[in-house]
């Protein structure tokens, strides 16, 4: 019970940071943003429909393929969202802060994009379009992100044509900043990448990283591979994940070792325990290496 109720807290806060973003920077300058929300305001714009009932009927047919795509329980806390969203813009007064064109295509999506992505990251969705691209890669195979963007072209471009091509490029920004904005709320600010190395000196590189990236590691056992150095036989391959920031040092540091170390590198998505988050000390890294002598 603690927990949904922090998650529909959270998604609350989603909902009025979302509503900040449309009702004092978006939608008083007639601004989009990309998706279902940036078709409820072009809609508004164009025939004058109220924003609140446009959304939640522009929303529906995306519920209702929630419904199949996605659980019934994040289809429902949507719903909850996308009508309090709804709600909280109808009755909302906030003031204008800015006519800064600029400016408000980047606070409009800064505010936005944190209130979709808050409500994403506690199991709900503000806007529809992400369920499309789910919907077409599981029945077609399509990139979600390839099916999002068409999605969103095709809204600017009859942005460009209907009102203006000023309006159809600031709302461009709008949606780039909100997308940033969404990753960054749900993936946080740490960039994390993982690489995976083939070494014959693979035991002093695991040393190296332990005790100066202060990273864990996993070792594979590799049965046999080719390279350009021909036919190889077992050997340990270290898999490891690092700060973004620690990449060049890291790098540095497997070249001083082995100069013709194989590396793969990676982007990773989402990480959980292990010694990633907590730099090790000598205890720590004593456990891991029992013969490694520190100074």
């Amino acid at each position: 019970m603690k927990k949904y109720s922090s998650e529909f807290f959270q998604i609350g806060v989603g909902v009025l940071l979302a509503s900040l973003g449309l009702k004092v920077f978006l939608l008083p300058n007639g601004f989009l943003d990309g998706g279902v929300t940036g078709i409820a305001i072009l809609l508004s714009e164009l025939y004058g429909f109220n924003i609140s009932l446009i959304l939640i009927a522009v929303s529906l047919p995306f519920l209702v393929m929630s419904w199949f795509t996605l659980s019934r329980r994040i289809t429902i806390k949507s719903v909850v969202a996308i009508i309090s969203l709804a709600i909280v813009v109808h009755f909302e007064n906030f003031t204008p802060v800015t006519d800064d064109k600029l400016l408000i295509s980047i606070f409009g999506g800064l505010f936005l994009g944190a209130g979709i992505g808050l409500t994403i990251k506690n199991g709900a969705v503000l806007d529809g379009s992400e369920i499309l691209g789910i919907f077409a890669n599981k029945q077609f195979g399509f990139s979600i992100g390839k099916v999002v963007l068409f999605f969103n072209l095709i809204l600017f471009s009859i942005t460009a044509i209907s009102i203006s091509l000023e309006t159809a490029m600031y709302s461009t920004l709008t949606f780039l900043v909100t997308a940033k904005i969404i990753d960054l709320t749900i993936e946080g600010f740490e960039d994390y990448v993982g690489l995976m190395i083939v070494s014959d000196d693979s035991n002093t590189i695991e040393e190296q990283l332990i005790g100066v990236i202060k990273t864990g590691t996993t070792l594979y056992r590799a049965s046999k591979g080719y390279g350009k150095r021909g036919a190889r036989k077992e050997r340990d391959i270290i898999h490891t994940v690092i700060n973004r920031i620690d990449i060049r040092r890291t790098y540095r540091l497997i070249e001083d070792i082995d100069k013709n170390a194989f590396i793969i590198e990676f982007d990773v998505n989402n990480i959980k325990g292990g010694l990633l988050k907590e730099y090790l000390n000598k205890e720590n890294i004593k456990t891991l290496l029992p013969t490694w002598k520190l100074d």
